[in-house]
């Protein structure tokens, strides 16, 4: 039987601390990246997908590196994570990055189409992939951020 207190273990796990560190790092700088780039603020960037750098990327190398380091580079755990964090980078520069151009388009047609009409319809979400840049930056940081971390908190 499964006690409160067991799920406070969860708590204490460093994969996900470092996990939830790099998280927050990796959302925050690409609310700068989106000032800098964009001129402007924008706190969505901090919740949204997609944008610079793939969060996805350095939260899954992150994790992926981390097991690593803590399980041992031959351990089963640490190929699930590596293949995994492999599928998630290439969802998010191909089939997500993909959707988000067929958005673009159809919200062109719809804004163009039913412009007259003065029709509401809702306008689909564009930026929900990356680049496949924004893959490889968010992977690099999420590399840094599992040695860095791995080693400074010293569990």
């Amino acid at each position: 039987m499964i006690h409160i207190t067991d799920f406070s273990e969860i708590f204490k796990n460093q994969i996900i601390i470092i996990a939830l560190i790099t998280y927050i790092l990796n959302q925050i700088l690409k609310l700068f990246v989106f000032f800098f780039t964009e001129k402007k603020w924008d706190v969505r960037r901090f919740i949204g997908a997609g944008g610079m750098p793939s969060t996805h990327s350095a939260l899954s190398m992150c994790v992926a590196v981390t097991i690593g380091l803590s399980e041992g580079w031959n351990s089963p755990l640490f190929a699930l994570a590596i293949v995994m964090a492999f599928i998630i980078m290439a969802d998010a520069a191909g089939v997500r990055r993909e959707t988000g151009e067929q958005a673009k388009v159809l919200n062109k047609i719809i804004l163009e189409f039913f412009e007259e009409r003065k029709i509401r319809d809702k306008h689909l979400k564009e930026l929900i992939g990356h680049t496949p840049f924004e893959v490889i930056v968010g992977a690099m940081i999420g590399i840094m951020m599992a040695y860095l971390l791995y080693y400074y908190l010293n569990f």
